[in-house]
Formats: C-alpha cells, structure tokens, sequence
C-alpha cells in the first residue's frame, strides 16, 4: 500500500519564486478551471485569476488540499500526513527566539527577518481544526489524512517543547534538526557557514542532536536524519558510519520511527534522499521502522520519488513501512 506520511501544504519565505512555483503547481492541475489553451493569454488569465483566489484564501483552503487529494488519488496513496512547521505558527514563536540565533550581526539578521516572514498561522489550532474539518472527505474518498506536526529539536527546549505539544489531537509528531548552535543550516542564504566549519565535528554535532531529540521521547518518528549534507557539504561516508550506528542503535533503543525523506532528491543540490544509501543500510541492519516521505510542499509534488525510495527498502529487506494515528503506529506492507 503507497503513503506519504511527510507532506507540507505551504512554507515560505513568500517571492516571486514562490509565485512562481504555486502557478506552476496550479497548472499541473489543468481540469481544475483552466479550459483555455495552454500558454495563451486566456490561460494566463486563468492561471492568474487562480493564483489570485490561492493566495487570498491562504493554504488552508479547501480547493488547494482538494489538489492533494486529487494527487494522492492518481498516484494511489492510500495514506497522506499533512504537517506543519512549528515555526509556522505566531504563538509558538517564543520557542525559537530562545534557541535560534538571532542577534544584530550578519546571520541573525537574516534568520530573524526569515523567521517572521515564515510564521504566518495565528495559531496551531487553526490548523488542527482545518485537517479535522477536511478528513471525512478524503476517508470518503478512499485516502486517509493524518494530522501531523514537525517540530525543531534544540537541546535544553524540551520542557517548553513539551507543553506547546501536549494536549493536542496529533496523530504523529515528527522531530527535526533544522539547527545547529542556532544556525538554520538548511537556509541556501545561510550555505556559506559551511566554508568555515570542521566538517567532521559538524557531523558529530549533528549526530549528537538528532540522538538527543529521539532520547527525549517527544516524537513519534524524527525526520531526515541527514539532512546536513543538503548543500552537498559531506565528509566521506565511511568516516560518518560510526555516527549512523549511534542514531541507528538510539532509535532501535527508544522504539522511534524514522523515514525516508526524498525531499533533498528533487529539491535541493544534493540531490539524494535521507537518508544516504549507506546509512539507510546501517538502519536496516538494526531493524529501524520507517516511514515513505515525498516532503512536498505543492500538491504536484505529492509522492515523488517514492517508487525508487520503495524499491531501496525491499532491498534491505524492508516488508512493511510504518503509518500514525492517535499517536499510535502501524504497520503498512509494502
């Protein structure tokens, strides 16, 4: 059975690449009110007119989630989660002021202005109330939609991370590193810090967060494992196995699931999934459970990749994948 358990429905920081982008996305969708010929000034117009109601109506719209499901159904996926960022939301803003670095220099600046050009979403209730709202409809239609979060993991945050995600309806709860000492390393505007780091005490620092964040028991799987390596910033693999084997045994450890992420496959320079090929082999040697992740942000990007990303795991000897529901896992056959 096919899922997609890592799904966005939007990001930001907003530009004319993002513009861009959600036309693009809207014009994949051609029998959606675009009747006019492709490429002719009537279809710009419709685009347009389109991409006008997106925008206005934001990503909790219907008619933009109605595109996920009309993807999740060409493609069969039988299983989508929808999550969102924390940091989309205003009212959890505080927890990253304290752990990203934000000061008046060069770098702070930036992640700063980023941070409040990202965080759009009064609150986190918005969104848990629109995925309510949409489920009986995509059940109906022979798709479940799980309600999902990712969550940024900082070392010391985990008791104020604790009480932003406690009482809440999740069906799952992913944790990610998108941090290290408060830089946002995956930022392309940020890639340069890459120059002037020791690339293997990075790694090692990275390690060391991602077995922190499954050892705190806040999430149900953690994501990307390594996802540092997003600029094609990476030591040779061999001398990273031992940090593989140290997240690998942390997770086995702690019973936490993990995925694989084609996100920096199609996305990003690297151009290969998370994780690796070596260090998925290194997880399935310690019999991880994994989840399958397009880690889309547009509709038409909804399942790529996953096919191959199947295949890997058959290879190592992967029968079955992982799904959530009320903080409960599941096995799915692959």
């Amino acid at each position: 059975m096919k899922i997609d358990y890592h799904v966005h429905l939007e990001e930001g920081p907003y530009s004319t690449n993002w513009l861009a982008r959600t036309a693009t996305s809207l014009a994949f969708f051609q029998g959606k009110g675009l009747t006019a010929s492709p490429h002719s000034i009537e279809w710009v117009k419709q685009i347009t007119k389109q991409l006008n109601s997106r925008v206005e109506e934001g990503c909790y719209s219907e008619a933009w989630l109605d595109l996920y499901l009309e993807r999740a159904k060409q493609l069969g996926l039988k299983e989508v989660g929808i999550v969102e960022h924390l940091y989309r939301f205003r009212d959890c803003l505080d927890y990253f002021k304290e752990h990203m670095h934000l000061e008046a220099d060069s770098l702070g600046t930036l992640q700063n202005k980023w941070l409040h050009q990202v965080s759009t979403i009064p609150s986190m209730d918005h969104f848990i109330e629109f995925i309510h709202s949409q489920q009986e409809k995509w059940q109906k239609q022979g798709v479940n939609l799980a309600l999902g979060l990712e969550a940024d993991y900082f070392p010391n945050g985990e008791e104020k991370l604790k009480r932003l995600l406690e009482n809440k309806p999740w069906d799952y709860v992913i944790g990610s590193v998108h941090f290290i000492n408060g830089w946002g390393f995956d930022n392309k505007e940020t890639a340069h810090y890459f120059e002037q780091m020791n690339l293997i005490e990075l790694y090692q620092t990275h390690t060391s967060y991602v077995c922190q964040s499954i050892e705190s028991k806040l999430f149900d799987m953690v994501a990307h494992l390594d996802n540092l390596k997003v600029f094609s910033y990476r030591p040779e693999e061999t001398l990273l196995l031992e940090n593989y084997q140290q997240v690998a045994e942390t997770l086995k450890k702690n019973n936490i699931a993990s995925e694989v992420n084609t996100g920096l496959s199609y996305r990003y320079p690297v151009k290969e999934a998370c994780p690796s090929p070596s260090y998925l082999q290194v997880l399935a040697n310690y019999q991880v459970p994994l989840t399958l992740s397009s880690d889309s942000h547009y509709p038409d990007d909804l399942g790529t990749n996953l096919d191959q990303a199947t295949e890997l795991l058959k290879n190592n000897h992967y029968t079955s994948v992982v799904g959530f529901s009320k903080r409960k896992r599941h096995a799915v056959e692959l």
